[in-house]
This record gives C-alpha cells, structure tokens and sequence, in this order.
C-alpha cells in the first residue's frame, strides 16, 4: 500500500502551487492566487463567513423553558449534547492528523479553519449545558459516552475508523477515514439535530437550536470539503477507485445506519411526542443514501430518495447570513460583552 508522507515544514525547490493533494511537492507557502485547486479558494471565502460563537446567543428564554420539557425530552436533549460533544471532540483531533499529511497549502488552511470551528461546537455544547444545568449534571452528560453501550458502540465505529488511518498513514486508509468523516459529519449528526429542530418547531429551546443550526450549516461545508479531497485523492490515486472500495462505502454506511437507527430508538423511540421513529429511521437511511452518492458511489439502500421529514427542510437549508435563524432581523457582527450573553447588541 502506497504509504502518505507528512507535509514539510517548507521546501525551497518546491512551487507554491502543490503538484498533488497528498505525497506532492510544495514550497508551503500560501499564496491564494497561485494554488492547485480553484475550488479552494470559494470554500475558504464560505468557511470565513460562517464564522460565528456561542456567545452571540441569548440562552436566557432557554433556561426558563427547559426545566418544563417532559422527562423524556429533558433527557433526549442532554444524551444528545453529550454524544455531539464527543463527536466533535474527536473531530477536531482527526482534522489536525489529516492537514498534517495535506501537501497543498491552500486545502490544509481549510483544514485548518474545520478544526476550528469544531472547537467552537464544542464550546457550544458546554455553553448550552452551563446555561440550563447544574456543574455536576454538566460533568455528568460530558461522561455518557463512558456509560451508554449503545453510544459507546456507534462511537467505538467512528474511532476505530479513524484510528487505522492515523497509526499508518496510506491511501487506503487514508479514503476509508474520509468514509467515517463523512458518515460521523453528514450522517450521525443529522439525526440529532432532527431533535432539536423538532423542538424548535413547536417553540421550544429556540436558542439551543438557533446554535444547532450554525453548527449544521458548517457540518454541511465540512462534508463537501472532505468529500472533494476523496475525489482528488482518487484522481491522483485512480488504482484505488475499485470495487473494494465501493463495496466497503456502502457496507460502512448501511452499518452506520443501523447504528444510528439503534441509537434513535433508544433515545428517541415512541417517548417524544411529534416524533415519529419510523420517520426517523427512514430520514437516516435517506442520508445514507445521499452521503454515499455524494461520494461517487451507488446508494445503500433501495428507495428512501426523499427526505421524509420534509418539515426539517426549513431549518437544514436557511442560510442564516446576517439575520437570526428564527426571528430573521438584521444582524451584525460586532463583539458584545461575554457577561451579556445576548443577541440584543449584535
């Protein structure tokens, strides 16, 4: 197996320009009209105006609210925070170890700026949390992942995916990671926020999931971007674009699915009012089958070509750009006071 060099420091006889996305040469130096790939560019410009923080929402309607959700929805809403949390967690980390072997300046500054932006989630999460409960309840939902089987088991799937990948770095492997990054970004989270937006809906934790939709709207840019790098890993690497790997990508994403589905009905099963599971289950399996397509392959499973959930619609797509999610008023980024904790200033 063709093994991945890391990316030097800075090499003198190399252009700016990288001449492969992986094991090429590069001076290392960014000069954003002189790269490889003319689509990096736009997507750096697209990453940098979604730039947000959890600071700029008001969490204080939220906080009243929370403590009147049903037993049900109160966990729900916790279990899932913490298995967003550990996601991105993760994520952050398996960004870092593939810039690392990213030989073209411009793609590894997009790389660069995802891990950032998952800390910034990630921040979110313990955001969301400080506002509605307690320190000790907080710490409690940052350990689920320690507890639940059924968590543990569909993020043991992520990590060890990732986990071959960063112990020996081939193309391969290399591909197969991007498999998991796909399914953890554009598969596994997707269901969870289904959750909060279906709160939202009926004018619950609105500011919790005004969060949750600039968190989606990067995961959406993330997925894209590691998607073009498979394909340009692929176009460099064609000996590798094989039935093997078509049959490992719909393998993988009919187990993510039914992982997903496992989880689904533990937390969200017949117990929420509004939610239908079956719905759910087939919104999965309708994700499954775009994010497969999505990589060049055919889908997983047969039907499930439209979205169920069409309702969801309204949330997954608006572009937030300089208004807020639900009240659409004029928005501006300016800085406010971290103690103000509000939208009433932007």
């Amino acid at each position: 197996m063709t093994t991945i060099q890391r990316r030097v420091l800075m090499d003198a006889d190399a252009p700016n320009a990288s001449t492969r996305i992986i094991n090429g040469h590069s001076s290392n130096v960014l000069n954003w009209d002189d790269v490889q790939f003319s689509w990096a560019y736009p997507k750096y410009k697209k990453m940098l105006g979604n730039f947000w923080t959890p600071f700029e929402i008001n969490m204080a309607q939220d906080i009243k609210q929370f403590p009147l959700l049903s037993e049900d929805e109160k966990g729900a809403f916790l279990k899932i925070i913490g298995l967003l949390a550990l996601l991105d967690s993760v994520q952050t980390d398996y960004a870092g170890k593939v810039a690392d072997y990213i030989t073209d300046s411009s793609i590894n500054a997009l790389m660069i700026i995802l891990a950032q932006q998952e800390v910034i989630h990630n921040h979110s999460y313990s955001y969301v949390l400080s506002s509605i409960v307690s320190r000790s309840q907080q710490n409690e939902v940052f350990e689920y992942w320690r507890t639940e089987p059924t968590l543990r088991k569909r993020n043991d799937f992520i990590t060890n995916g990732y986990k071959a990948f960063a112990e020996e770095p081939t193309v391969a492997n290399l591909l197969r990671s991007i498999v998991y990054d796909v399914i953890l970004e554009g598969l596994f989270f997707y269901s969870g926020f289904a959750f909060f937006y279906h709160l939202a809906r009926n004018q619950k934790m609105v500011a919790t999931s005004t969060m949750i939709n600039y968190i989606n709207r990067d995961e959406q840019l993330h997925v894209d971007l590691f998607v073009k790098i498979f394909q340009e890993v692929l176009n460099e690497y064609p000996e590798y674009h094989t039935e093997d790997l078509a049959t490992f990508v719909q393998n993988t994403f009919k187990e993510a699915a039914q992982l997903e589905i496992e989880w689904a009905r533990q937390i969200i099963g017949n117990k929420i009012v509004g939610i239908d599971i079956e719905d759910v289950e087939s919104y999965i399996k309708f994700y499954a089958n775009v994010r497969t397509n999505q990589l060049g392959f055919d889908r997983p499973f047969e039907g499930y070509r439209t979205n169920p959930m069409k309702w969801i619609k309204a949330y997954e797509d608006v572009d937030l750009g300089k208004s807020d999610f639900f009240e659409q008023k004029s928005r501006q980024y300016t800085k406010v006071n971290v103690q103000d904790n509000g939208f009433d200033e932007l």
